[in-house]
């Protein structure tokens, strides 16, 4: 079982595959692939690279927040990888009212949409907390330090 992310003990440049956000990230863009295999290119215009596309983003922005300097740079990336997802959940239910795919699929990827966001908000939150949570002291836009321990 993955352990659950420390932001006192990661280290930015740091692999993002040990982040589980990522992980259902990924398995979110694997089934996005899936899904819109059969969508008719001909009948919906630029509907099946607009989800392709918005999917990716949520990943990508992940994994390149993972490689970031500071904090600072981390949380924004995950910002714009809630946002995608975000894009993404409404590319879906176009998707959907268009019956591109069926409403089961619709479903089930919106579920899936929704654990990221989740995944992503919290982990937002847990690298914004303010200064002084936890014995910690983050530096001026850098990675957080550890206080003396008196």
């Amino acid at each position: 079982m993955p352990r659950r992310f420390n932001p006192h003990t990661f280290s930015f440049m740091h692999s993002f595959r040990r982040l589980s956000v990522w992980r259902k990230a990924h398995e979110l863009v694997l089934r996005v692939y899936e899904s819109t295999a059969p969508v008719s290119e001909r009948r919906y215009p630029g509907l099946t690279s607009k989800l392709r596309r918005a999917a990716t983003c949520v990943a990508a922005n992940i994994a390149a927040g993972a490689g970031c300097d500071t904090q600072v740079q981390f949380a924004r990336l995950l910002g714009l990888s809630l946002a995608s997802a975000r894009e993404l959940d409404y590319h879906v239910l176009l998707a959907a009212d268009l019956k591109a795919i069926e409403p089961s699929e619709h479903v089930r990827l919106t579920a899936r949409i929704d654990e990221v966001c989740r995944m992503l908000t919290g982990l937002r939150k847990t690298i914004t907390k303010p200064q002084g949570v936890s014995g910690h002291v983050r530096a001026k836009r850098g990675p957080l330090l550890r206080t003396p321990r008196g």
